[in-house]
């Protein structure tokens, strides 16, 4: 199962902003964004109030996909 924990990169440190799995010998990934992503909405063709239900629904998708039950689809192969 995949899990992503949002953390902050910081002295050559990451800070976890919630505690990892307790899993041990746990493969990573760390993907460094910028603090700040700017998003030119307009250039997008979308106004905040779209933009915004557009989030609600990502979010909702996300949810979905970290719970447990979705775990069979991790496992599927190929």
């Amino acid at each position: 199962m995949l899990i992503s924990i949002e953390g902050i990169f910081r002295n050559d440190q990451i800070e976890f902003l919630e505690p990892p799995p307790q899993e041990s010998d746990s493969c990573v990934v760390v993907t460094l964004i910028p603090a700040r992503i700017s998003v030119d909405l307009k250039e997008r063709g979308i106004d905040e109030a779209q933009a915004a239900r557009l989030r609600g629904r990502l979010n909702t998708i996300a949810q979905d996909r970290q719970c447990h039950e979705m775990d069979v689809y991790d496992e599927l192969k190929p």
